[in-house]
């Protein structure tokens, strides 16, 4: 396997948001427009058991963050992408650039993180937030379990830059959760692996050392989260907290394991998602 590597240094933001993070839209373009965002690892195809069961009564957006799947890697800026609010800022540029107000937007991991920022960026195109296993914080404290402690946190980000493809192998399984079916935690590694090794240390970096516990309380849409009975990277208590952080919020516990329910439970993550909105 050959893993491009990107030039920081001489990287370009790329003018037109639906080409730099390669956007896809599906289904009923004149229906209410329902958004996807994926987590660290990630693309747009981790929606393929979800999306589609979408596209008859709505219009369906995917897309990858910038330095991952398809999008633009040579957009890849270090210092705006130092921060989630780089990534929420695309996220709005996408929106505008549809011209699509009244969204449902459904964020995976830290995808559901960068959704609650671009929903208190711009409310006005913000109907509902979908949060699935998220967290604002990774790190525990003294009132607060992320689940992770500092040295926790140093030592995957240490694997991880010293041997991406590794770390992938090893730490994909733990994070799907699911050993009874080791397909789906070979589907996650395949993933990890094709992103580019530099990207993906600095935007693990970014992910697992943010603090967007403040910004919970600034929501003002009706939000869902959801949550697995088990999970080794945002554990149940993480998710309760961000339901009880966020007004007007509901929280679903899904009757499986692991970080990643859009692969290993499809079919209940649309069930919740079709109940919410109605």
């Amino acid at each position: 396997m050959t893993i491009t590597e990107v030039d920081f240094t001489s990287a370009a933001p790329s003018g037109d948001p639906l080409l730099r993070n390669n956007v896809t839209v599906t289904g009923d373009v004149a229906g209410p427009t329902i958004v996807f965002a994926h987590g660290f690892g990630c693309s747009q195809e981790t929606w393929n058991l979800v999306a589609p069961h979408f596209e008859a009564d709505h219009r369906v957006v995917v897309f990858d963050h910038v330095g991952a799947g398809n999008s633009d890697w040579n957009a890849y800026d270090r210092v705006k992408y130092n921060s989630l609010e780089g990534y929420a800022a695309d996220v709005v540029e996408i929106l505008e650039a549809l011209d699509v107000t009244d969204i449902t937007f459904v964020g995976h991991s830290v995808g559901s993180i960068i959704g609650v920022l671009a929903a208190n960026r711009a409310p006005e195109r913000f109907r509902r937030l979908v949060l699935v296993s998220p967290s604002p914080c990774y790190l525990n404290d003294d009132s607060y379990q992320g689940g992770f402690e500092p040295h926790d946190i140093t030592a995957l980000l240490e694997s991880l830059e010293a041997n991406h493809l590794d770390w992938s192998r090893q730490t994909a399984p733990m994070i799907m959760g699911t050993p009874d079916r080791p397909a789906l935690g070979d589907r996650l590694t395949d993933s990890f692996c094709r992103v580019d090794p530099a990207i993906a240390s600095h935007f693990a970096r970014v992910t697992f050392t943010s603090d967007n516990r403040d910004d919970l309380g600034r929501v003002s849409v009706s939000t869902l989260v959801l949550q697995t009975r088990q999970d080794a990277i945002a554990p149940p208590a993480v998710g309760r907290y961000v339901h009880e952080s966020i007004p007007a919020s509901r929280y679903v516990e899904l009757d499986t394991t692991g970080h990643v329910p859009i692969l290993s439970a499809p079919d209940q993550v649309v069930r919740s998602i079709r109940e919410f909105m109605t």
